[in-house]
Protein backbone atom coordinates (compact mmCIF):
# COMPACT_ATOMS: atom_id res chain seq x y z
CA UNK A 1 0.00 0.00 0.00
CA UNK A 2 1.47 3.35 -1.04
CA UNK A 3 0.60 6.44 0.97
CA UNK A 4 -1.00 9.30 -0.97
CA UNK A 5 -1.87 11.72 1.84
CA UNK A 6 -0.33 12.40 5.24
CA UNK A 7 -2.42 14.60 7.53
CA UNK A 8 -0.31 16.26 10.20
CA UNK A 9 -2.40 17.14 13.24
CA UNK A 10 0.01 19.86 14.33
CA UNK A 11 -2.51 21.32 16.82
CA UNK A 12 -5.18 19.43 18.76
CA UNK A 13 -7.11 22.54 19.77
CA UNK A 14 -8.95 25.19 17.76
CA UNK A 15 -9.55 28.91 18.20
CA UNK A 16 -13.14 28.71 16.92
CA UNK A 17 -16.04 26.34 17.66
CA UNK A 18 -17.70 25.07 14.46
CA UNK A 19 -20.90 23.35 15.53
CA UNK A 20 -20.60 20.50 13.03
CA UNK A 21 -16.91 19.70 13.69
CA UNK A 22 -16.26 15.96 13.80
CA UNK A 23 -13.25 16.45 16.10
CA UNK A 24 -15.06 18.16 18.98
CA UNK A 25 -18.81 17.62 18.48
CA UNK A 26 -19.28 13.96 17.48
CA UNK A 27 -18.46 12.10 20.67
CA UNK A 28 -14.76 11.31 20.22
CA UNK A 29 -12.64 12.80 23.02
CA UNK A 30 -9.18 11.68 21.92
CA UNK A 31 -8.18 15.31 21.44
CA UNK A 32 -8.42 15.90 25.19
CA UNK A 33 -5.55 13.46 25.74
CA UNK A 34 -3.31 14.93 23.06
CA UNK A 35 -0.59 17.59 23.51
CA UNK A 36 -1.96 20.95 22.40
CA UNK A 37 0.59 21.09 19.58
CA UNK A 38 3.49 19.17 18.11
CA UNK A 39 6.82 19.60 19.84
CA UNK A 40 10.08 20.29 18.05
CA UNK A 41 11.14 16.73 18.78
CA UNK A 42 7.99 15.31 17.16
CA UNK A 43 8.42 17.65 14.19
CA UNK A 44 11.91 16.27 13.66
CA UNK A 45 10.57 12.71 13.85
CA UNK A 46 7.91 13.62 11.28
CA UNK A 47 10.49 15.13 8.92
CA UNK A 48 12.72 12.07 9.28
CA UNK A 49 9.92 9.59 8.67
CA UNK A 50 8.50 11.48 5.69
CA UNK A 51 11.95 11.59 4.12
CA UNK A 52 12.27 7.84 4.67
CA UNK A 53 8.77 7.26 3.27
CA UNK A 54 9.65 8.86 -0.04
CA UNK A 55 12.89 6.89 -0.20
CA UNK A 56 10.99 3.67 0.51
CA UNK A 57 8.05 4.04 -1.86
CA UNK A 58 9.43 6.42 -4.53
CA UNK A 59 5.91 7.69 -4.96
CA UNK A 60 4.87 11.29 -4.25
CA UNK A 61 2.42 12.10 -1.49
CA UNK A 62 0.71 15.21 -0.14
CA UNK A 63 1.44 16.53 3.35
CA UNK A 64 -1.43 18.57 4.83
CA UNK A 65 -1.12 20.52 8.08
CA UNK A 66 -4.41 20.14 9.89
CA UNK A 67 -5.94 20.50 13.33
CA UNK A 68 -7.75 21.76 15.30
CA UNK A 69 -6.36 24.93 13.82
CA UNK A 70 -2.85 24.34 12.47
CA UNK A 71 -1.84 27.99 12.81
CA UNK A 72 -2.02 27.57 16.59
CA UNK A 73 1.31 25.77 16.25
CA UNK A 74 3.92 28.21 17.63
CA UNK A 75 5.47 30.06 14.73
CA UNK A 76 9.04 28.97 15.49
CA UNK A 77 7.98 25.30 15.32
CA UNK A 78 5.95 25.92 12.17
CA UNK A 79 9.01 27.48 10.53
CA UNK A 80 11.15 24.46 11.42
CA UNK A 81 8.49 22.08 10.11
CA UNK A 82 7.83 23.81 6.79
CA UNK A 83 11.49 24.49 6.08
CA UNK A 84 12.40 20.92 7.03
CA UNK A 85 9.79 19.51 4.64
CA UNK A 86 10.92 21.84 1.87
CA UNK A 87 14.55 20.77 2.34
CA UNK A 88 13.86 17.04 2.67
CA UNK A 89 11.10 16.27 0.16
CA UNK A 90 10.99 16.65 -3.63
CA UNK A 91 8.67 19.23 -5.17
CA UNK A 92 6.32 16.42 -6.25
CA UNK A 93 5.40 15.96 -2.58
CA UNK A 94 2.99 18.85 -2.14
CA UNK A 95 2.77 20.67 1.20
CA UNK A 96 -0.42 22.43 2.25
CA UNK A 97 -2.14 24.07 5.22
CA UNK A 98 -5.90 23.78 5.81
CA UNK A 99 -6.84 26.73 8.03
CA UNK A 100 -9.91 28.60 9.21
CA UNK A 101 -8.18 31.76 7.99
CA UNK A 102 -8.50 33.82 11.15
CA UNK A 103 -4.78 33.78 12.06
CA UNK A 104 -3.22 34.54 8.69
CA UNK A 105 -0.58 37.29 8.61
CA UNK A 106 2.05 38.50 6.16
CA UNK A 107 4.92 36.67 7.88
CA UNK A 108 3.04 33.40 7.50
CA UNK A 109 2.45 34.07 3.80
CA UNK A 110 6.12 34.87 3.27
CA UNK A 111 7.01 31.60 4.99
CA UNK A 112 4.59 29.68 2.78
CA UNK A 113 6.01 31.36 -0.29
CA UNK A 114 9.63 30.57 0.59
CA UNK A 115 8.84 26.92 1.44
CA UNK A 116 6.40 26.38 -1.45
CA UNK A 117 3.53 25.59 0.91
CA UNK A 118 -0.03 26.26 -0.23
CA UNK A 119 -3.00 27.44 1.82
CA UNK A 120 -6.69 26.56 1.65
CA UNK A 121 -9.22 28.41 3.82
CA UNK A 122 -12.38 26.93 5.31
CA UNK A 123 -15.35 29.22 4.65
CA UNK A 124 -18.98 28.22 4.21
CA UNK A 125 -20.28 31.18 2.21
CA UNK A 126 -21.48 34.73 2.89
CA UNK A 127 -21.61 35.95 6.48
CA UNK A 128 -25.13 34.81 7.36
CA UNK A 129 -24.49 31.31 5.98
CA UNK A 130 -20.98 30.89 7.38
CA UNK A 131 -21.85 32.27 10.79
CA UNK A 132 -24.72 29.85 11.34
CA UNK A 133 -22.22 27.12 12.25
CA UNK A 134 -18.68 28.56 12.10
CA UNK A 135 -18.66 30.61 15.27
CA UNK A 136 -16.21 31.74 17.94
CA UNK A 137 -16.35 30.45 21.51
CA UNK A 138 -18.04 33.75 22.38
CA UNK A 139 -20.87 32.95 19.96
CA UNK A 140 -19.80 35.57 17.42
CA UNK A 141 -19.50 34.74 13.74
CA UNK A 142 -16.08 34.14 12.17
CA UNK A 143 -16.81 35.24 8.60
CA UNK A 144 -15.28 38.68 8.90
CA UNK A 145 -11.94 37.37 10.13
CA UNK A 146 -11.81 34.49 7.65
CA UNK A 147 -12.68 36.77 4.72
CA UNK A 148 -9.98 39.19 5.87
CA UNK A 149 -7.51 36.29 5.83
CA UNK A 150 -8.45 35.47 2.24
CA UNK A 151 -8.10 39.12 1.28
CA UNK A 152 -4.63 39.19 2.85
CA UNK A 153 -3.61 36.14 0.82
CA UNK A 154 -4.89 37.70 -2.40
CA UNK A 155 -2.82 40.83 -1.77
CA UNK A 156 0.39 38.84 -1.41
CA UNK A 157 2.77 39.01 -4.43
CA UNK A 158 2.82 35.19 -4.65
CA UNK A 159 -0.91 34.72 -4.13
CA UNK A 160 -1.31 32.65 -7.31
CA UNK A 161 1.23 30.13 -6.01
CA UNK A 162 0.12 30.14 -2.36
CA UNK A 163 -3.68 30.16 -2.50
CA UNK A 164 -5.36 26.96 -3.70
CA UNK A 165 -8.91 27.90 -2.74
CA UNK A 166 -11.62 27.31 -0.16
CA UNK A 167 -13.29 24.41 1.59
CA UNK A 168 -17.03 24.87 2.09
CA UNK A 169 -19.21 22.62 4.25
CA UNK A 170 -22.68 22.56 2.71
CA UNK A 171 -25.66 24.01 4.52
CA UNK A 172 -28.63 22.61 2.53
CA UNK A 173 -30.89 25.29 3.99
CA UNK A 174 -28.88 28.03 2.29
CA UNK A 175 -29.39 29.44 -1.21
CA UNK A 176 -26.96 27.43 -3.37
CA UNK A 177 -26.88 29.99 -6.21
CA UNK A 178 -26.10 32.78 -3.77
CA UNK A 179 -23.30 30.74 -2.22
CA UNK A 180 -21.88 30.02 -5.68
CA UNK A 181 -21.98 33.69 -6.64
CA UNK A 182 -20.36 34.63 -3.34
CA UNK A 183 -17.32 32.46 -4.03
CA UNK A 184 -17.20 33.85 -7.56
CA UNK A 185 -17.08 37.35 -6.08
CA UNK A 186 -14.06 36.36 -3.99
CA UNK A 187 -12.30 35.17 -7.16
CA UNK A 188 -11.16 32.00 -5.37
CA UNK A 189 -9.36 29.49 -7.62
CA UNK A 190 -11.39 26.54 -6.30
CA UNK A 191 -14.15 25.50 -3.92
CA UNK A 192 -14.27 22.04 -2.36
CA UNK A 193 -17.87 21.45 -1.26
CA UNK A 194 -18.20 18.87 1.53
CA UNK A 195 -21.32 17.31 3.01
CA UNK A 196 -21.68 17.50 6.78
CA UNK A 197 -20.62 14.42 8.71
CA UNK A 198 -23.42 12.11 9.67
CA UNK A 199 -24.46 8.46 9.60
CA UNK A 200 -27.42 6.12 10.07
CA UNK A 201 -27.40 6.65 13.83
CA UNK A 202 -27.08 10.43 13.68
CA UNK A 203 -28.37 12.09 10.53
CA UNK A 204 -26.37 15.02 9.14
CA UNK A 205 -27.78 18.45 10.06
CA UNK A 206 -30.36 19.53 7.49
CA UNK A 207 -31.21 16.01 6.34
CA UNK A 208 -34.67 14.88 7.47
CA UNK A 209 -34.37 11.17 6.63
CA UNK A 210 -32.13 8.66 4.90
CA UNK A 211 -34.39 8.91 1.82
CA UNK A 212 -34.47 12.72 1.68
CA UNK A 213 -32.37 14.61 -0.88
CA UNK A 214 -31.68 18.06 0.59
CA UNK A 215 -27.93 17.85 -0.07
CA UNK A 216 -28.35 16.35 -3.52
CA UNK A 217 -30.74 19.12 -4.57
CA UNK A 218 -28.36 21.76 -3.23
CA UNK A 219 -25.33 20.43 -5.08
CA UNK A 220 -27.38 19.89 -8.26
CA UNK A 221 -28.08 23.63 -8.22
CA UNK A 222 -24.35 24.28 -7.82
CA UNK A 223 -23.77 22.01 -10.83
CA UNK A 224 -26.20 24.06 -12.92
CA UNK A 225 -24.34 27.24 -11.98
CA UNK A 226 -21.01 25.56 -12.68
CA UNK A 227 -21.80 24.03 -16.05
CA UNK A 228 -23.30 27.29 -17.35
CA UNK A 229 -20.46 29.50 -16.11
CA UNK A 230 -17.89 30.31 -18.85
CA UNK A 231 -15.24 31.02 -16.20
CA UNK A 232 -16.00 28.96 -13.09
CA UNK A 233 -13.77 28.21 -10.12
CA UNK A 234 -12.69 24.57 -9.92
CA UNK A 235 -15.11 22.46 -7.89
CA UNK A 236 -13.37 19.22 -6.95
CA UNK A 237 -16.37 17.01 -6.20
CA UNK A 238 -18.15 18.00 -9.43
CA UNK A 239 -14.96 17.63 -11.45
CA UNK A 240 -14.45 14.14 -9.97
CA UNK A 241 -18.03 13.06 -10.55
CA UNK A 242 -18.00 14.51 -14.07
CA UNK A 243 -14.80 12.70 -15.01
CA UNK A 244 -16.08 9.43 -13.58
CA UNK A 245 -19.39 9.72 -15.44
CA UNK A 246 -17.38 10.18 -18.63
CA UNK A 247 -15.14 7.20 -17.93
CA UNK A 248 -12.24 8.98 -16.22
CA UNK A 249 -10.81 8.77 -12.72
CA UNK A 250 -11.17 10.64 -9.43
CA UNK A 251 -8.39 12.33 -7.49
CA UNK A 252 -9.61 12.08 -3.90
CA UNK A 253 -11.29 9.73 -1.44
CA UNK A 254 -15.09 9.82 -1.46
CA UNK A 255 -15.59 9.41 -5.22
CA UNK A 256 -14.96 6.43 -7.49
CA UNK A 257 -13.56 3.07 -6.49
CA UNK A 258 -9.86 3.84 -6.15
CA UNK A 259 -8.35 3.10 -2.74
CA UNK A 260 -6.17 5.88 -1.31
CA UNK A 261 -3.44 5.48 1.27
CA UNK A 262 -4.27 8.00 3.99
CA UNK A 263 -2.48 8.26 7.33
CA UNK A 264 -2.82 10.78 10.14
CA UNK A 265 -0.04 11.80 12.52
CA UNK A 266 -1.31 13.21 15.81
CA UNK A 267 0.35 15.90 17.90
CA UNK A 268 2.12 13.26 20.01
CA UNK A 269 3.44 11.46 16.92
CA UNK A 270 0.87 8.63 17.03
CA UNK A 271 -0.07 7.28 13.59
CA UNK A 272 -3.83 6.83 13.13
CA UNK A 273 -6.52 6.19 10.54
CA UNK A 274 -8.43 8.87 8.66
CA UNK A 275 -9.65 11.17 11.42
CA UNK A 276 -13.10 11.62 9.86
CA UNK A 277 -13.88 8.21 11.40
CA UNK A 278 -14.05 10.05 14.74
CA UNK A 279 -17.63 10.96 13.82
CA UNK A 280 -18.73 7.32 14.19
CA UNK A 281 -17.61 6.38 17.71
CA UNK A 282 -14.90 7.24 20.22
CA UNK A 283 -11.55 5.81 19.16
CA UNK A 284 -12.70 4.68 15.69
CA UNK A 285 -9.60 6.23 14.12
CA UNK A 286 -7.17 4.25 16.32
CA UNK A 287 -5.21 1.22 15.18
CA UNK A 288 -4.96 -1.74 17.55
CA UNK A 289 -1.19 -1.53 17.27
CA UNK A 290 0.37 1.63 18.72
CA UNK A 291 2.44 3.07 15.89
CA UNK A 292 4.42 6.30 16.27
CA UNK A 293 6.77 8.34 14.12
CA UNK A 294 9.33 8.09 16.91
CA UNK A 295 9.58 4.30 16.45
CA UNK A 296 8.03 3.20 13.15
CA UNK A 297 8.71 3.80 9.47
CA UNK A 298 5.59 4.91 7.65
CA UNK A 299 6.23 2.35 4.91
CA UNK A 300 6.21 -0.36 7.60
CA UNK A 301 2.81 0.86 8.77
CA UNK A 302 1.40 1.12 5.24
CA UNK A 303 2.42 -2.45 4.39
CA UNK A 304 0.91 -3.96 7.54
CA UNK A 305 -2.24 -6.14 7.30
CA UNK A 306 -4.06 -3.82 9.72
CA UNK A 307 -3.39 -0.72 7.61
CA UNK A 308 -4.39 -2.49 4.40
CA UNK A 309 -7.59 -3.71 6.04
CA UNK A 310 -8.35 -0.14 7.17
CA UNK A 311 -7.72 1.22 3.67
CA UNK A 312 -10.17 -1.29 2.23
CA UNK A 313 -12.92 0.35 4.31
CA UNK A 314 -13.12 2.82 1.42
CA UNK A 315 -14.76 0.02 -0.59
CA UNK A 316 -18.44 -0.44 0.38
CA UNK A 317 -19.56 -3.97 1.28
CA UNK A 318 -23.33 -3.43 1.27
CA UNK A 319 -25.16 -5.63 -1.30
CA UNK A 320 -27.18 -2.53 -2.21
CA UNK A 321 -23.97 -0.72 -3.22
CA UNK A 322 -22.55 -3.76 -5.01
CA UNK A 323 -25.65 -4.01 -7.19
CA UNK A 324 -25.84 -0.27 -7.99
CA UNK A 325 -24.84 0.98 -11.44
CA UNK A 326 -23.62 4.26 -9.91
CA UNK A 327 -21.06 2.57 -7.64
CA UNK A 328 -18.14 3.27 -10.03
CA UNK A 329 -18.95 6.99 -9.68
CA UNK A 330 -20.01 7.58 -6.08
CA UNK A 331 -17.82 4.80 -4.69
CA UNK A 332 -20.26 4.42 -1.82
CA UNK A 333 -19.31 7.83 -0.45
CA UNK A 334 -17.16 8.34 2.63
CA UNK A 335 -16.93 5.35 4.99
CA UNK A 336 -18.04 7.45 7.97
CA UNK A 337 -21.44 8.07 6.32
CA UNK A 338 -22.17 4.32 6.11
CA UNK A 339 -21.92 3.77 9.86
CA UNK A 340 -24.64 2.15 11.95
CA UNK A 341 -23.93 0.97 15.52
CA UNK A 342 -25.48 -2.47 14.82
CA UNK A 343 -24.14 -3.17 11.33
CA UNK A 344 -20.92 -1.16 11.28
CA UNK A 345 -19.98 0.10 7.81
CA UNK A 346 -21.92 -2.58 5.89
CA UNK A 347 -24.56 -0.08 4.73
CA UNK A 348 -25.11 2.33 1.85
CA UNK A 349 -24.14 5.90 2.57
CA UNK A 350 -26.64 7.98 4.49
CA UNK A 351 -26.27 10.26 1.43
CA UNK A 352 -27.19 7.52 -1.08
CA UNK A 353 -30.42 9.22 -2.18
CA UNK A 354 -28.57 12.53 -2.54
CA UNK A 355 -25.90 10.94 -4.74
CA UNK A 356 -28.51 9.29 -6.95
CA UNK A 357 -30.34 12.56 -7.48
CA UNK A 358 -27.16 14.57 -8.15
CA UNK A 359 -25.54 12.01 -10.46
CA UNK A 360 -28.75 11.48 -12.38
CA UNK A 361 -29.01 15.24 -12.91
CA UNK A 362 -25.38 15.45 -14.02
CA UNK A 363 -25.81 12.50 -16.40
CA UNK A 364 -28.78 14.16 -18.06
CA UNK A 365 -26.90 17.44 -18.48
CA UNK A 366 -23.87 15.71 -19.99
CA UNK A 367 -26.08 13.75 -22.40
CA UNK A 368 -27.83 16.95 -23.47
CA UNK A 369 -24.44 18.52 -24.18
CA UNK A 370 -23.41 15.80 -26.64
Amino acid sequence: MKLDTILLKVASRCNIDCRYCYVYHHGDITWERMPKHMSLATVEDVRRQLTALYEDQQHPFAVVLHGGEPLLLPRNILEVLLQGLADSLPSTCKRAIQTNGTLIDDDLLDLCSSTKTTISVSLDGPADVNDTFRIAFTGEGTHKRAAAGIDRIRQHPQASQIFTGTLCVVDPNSDARRVYEYFKSLAVPSVDFLFKDGNHAKLPPGKTSVESTEYGNWLATIWDCYINDPNPPRIRILDDFGRLLLGGVSVKEGCGQAVYGIAVIDTDGTITKNDTLKSTYDGADRFERAWSVSNNRLSEVASSPEFIQYSQLQQPTSPVCQACTLLPVCGGGMPLSRWHPETGLANPSVYCADYKLLLGHMQQTLQDCR
